[in-house]
């Protein structure tokens, strides 16, 4: 095996690993010189059909009683401790499906212990069932998992996103189909293996590999009771629409065209470090970050010029190379998305900068890219790559006027000096997390709550809601006569 290959994807169904079948002619590629990695695979239906009644079987209630909850957090513990094992082999697979730098994969990689401990100590400490002020009458709640839950997730986080969805699911009771984007597979393999290798309970876990028709097939089967989807907004609509017809509970977290506000008193130098590395950060393939900049009408040039002067010293290389700030676009269909995004700027009267210096590589890079001169009306689609559009505004009213004209929903940024004023705007974003002067990933706070909002899909992140979100609560209790209506 080639230092570029990945081994083959194959299927975990019904606590038994099983091959996928391969589609004939059609591979997944290196993002950093389009060579195959892999030959691309798919489920069938008949496979899908055996994950589905497995699934079905291995739900009941009994998984949050004491002993299970005990059994199931020590094997997710365990499962942290053999994700250690392999961080390397996680952030090479990352980096070599993601394109984003090994650098930063192998942080990501290192945080995946942590995640999935904090799960573990979830289960711990949400109680199985609490007694409520009744007057006197033995009145209980109850937690108890959904159901089967399909975790659907997308290739720009490709072992973080399934490993912290996972893990929460599991660790709530509810047996899990995660089914990873086709373009970014392997990682999530990883993940599964090791936990597999942890000793969960049978039919706790599956895994099935494929495209949008298997992940269709999955979250519209009614004995689905739970979704949790990343991914882009066509999807999750049609997730939403399939979901109706029984009602399944439904965590989406879609994205959008996030905002960022730099204000008249604004920090040049600090507002372009954080627009920069925001646009930047997973290769600008991340749903939180800044895609259109509303920047004060007197900062605009100044801005411009820093932005730009930036993006000229960024070094872009190969993803595996220890050095490289900015790797490649993850996939070819997400690379013709993003030229098509920046030839809609272009045609709408835009001039885009490109300034950064491409490797002589044959694969998806893209210098990080400013669109200027546009109206900003026209640009609301959401970039989800190394690419902003900056457009020039009157006031902190209109600032917000338009921002929220399409809110994104999902988040915000402001840059501003006297920080007092810069978090009142930003209350005023309508987006469930607005970041003040700087661009990082990690929660604001250890009990940061975010809900999705708008367009940006259904549902939150929030403290203890990574296990919560798979669960319903269950009154039960001595009613009584005397009590009025």
């Amino acid at each position: 095996m080639s230092n570029t290959q990945l081994p083959q994807p194959i299927n975990y169904i019904a606590d038994e690993w099983s091959e996928c079948r391969t589609i004939p002619d059609a591979w997944n590629l290196d993002p950093n010189t389009r060579q195959p990695v892999h030959t691309a695979v798919t489920t069938d239906p008949d496979d899908v059909e055996r994950a589905l009644r497995h699934a079905e079987r291995s739900y009941g209630f009994e998984r949050w009683e004491d002993a299970a909850r005990e059994e199931r957090a020590a094997a997710l513990e365990l499962a942290a401790d053999l994700v250690e094992t392999r961080i390397e082999d996680i952030a090479r697979t990352d980096a070599l499906t993601s394109g984003v730098p090994i650098a930063k994969a192998r942080m990501v990689a290192r945080f995946l212990p942590h995640r999935i401990r904090s799960s573990a100590a979830d289960l711990r400490a949400i109680p199985r069932r609490t007694a409520l002020a009744a007057g006197g009458r033995d009145v209980r709640l109850y937690k108890v998992p959904w159901g089967p839950a399909a975790i659907l997730t997308p290739w720009n986080g490709p072992s973080f996103i399934p490993a912290a969805k996972m893990v929460s699911a599991l660790a709530a009771g509810c047996p899990v189909i995660l089914k990873p984007s086709e373009h970014a597979p392997s990682s999530a393999q990883i993940i599964v293996e090791c936990f597999v290798k942890a000793g969960l309970p049978d039919g706790a876990l599956q895994l099935v590999h494929g495209a949008g028709d298997v992940g269709a097939a999955i979250t519209g089967d009614h004995r689905i009771k739970i979704v949790s989807f990343t991914g882009g907004p066509n999807a999750g609509r049609a997730i939403a629409r399939a979901a109706a017809e029984d009602f399944k509970v439904l965590q989406l977290e879609l994205g959008g065209n996030n905002p960022a506000l730099v204000l008249d008193d604004a920090d040049i130098d600090v507002a372009a470090d954080g627009i920069l590395d925001g646009m930047t950060k997973l290769n600008g393939q991340w749903c939180e970050g800044p895609g259109k900049v509303l920047a004060h009408k007197s900062l605009v040039a100044p801005l411009l010029d820093a932005l730009l002067d930036r993006i000229h010293r960024i070094d872009i290389g190969h993803s595996l190379d220890e050095n490289t700030q900015l790797g490649p676009i993850s996939n070819a269909p997400h690379f013709a998305t993003l030229q098509s995004r920046i030839e809609e700027l272009r045609a709408n009267g835009a001039t885009i900068h490109q300034p950064a210096r491409l490797p002589a590589l044959d694969g998806f890079f893209l210098s990080p890219t400013v669109a200027s001169g546009v109206d900003a009306s026209v640009a609301t689609a959401e970039l989800f790559g190394p690419l902003v559009s900056v457009h020039a505004v009157e006031s902190d009213e209109d600032a917000l006027r338009v921002a929220n004209a399409n809110p994104s929903g999902l988040d915000a940024y402001v840059f501003g000096g006297d920080l007092e004023r810069a978090v009142e705007v930003g209350s005023r974003v309508l987006s469930g997390e607005v970041r003040v002067n700087g661009a990082k990933i990690a929660d604001l706070g250890d009990e940061s709550a975010q809900s999705f909002w708008g367009a940006s899909g259904i549902g939150g992140h929030g403290p203890g809601e990574s296990v919560r979100v798979f669960c319903g609560d269950r009154v039960v209790g001595v009613d009584s006569p005397d009590l009025p209506m």
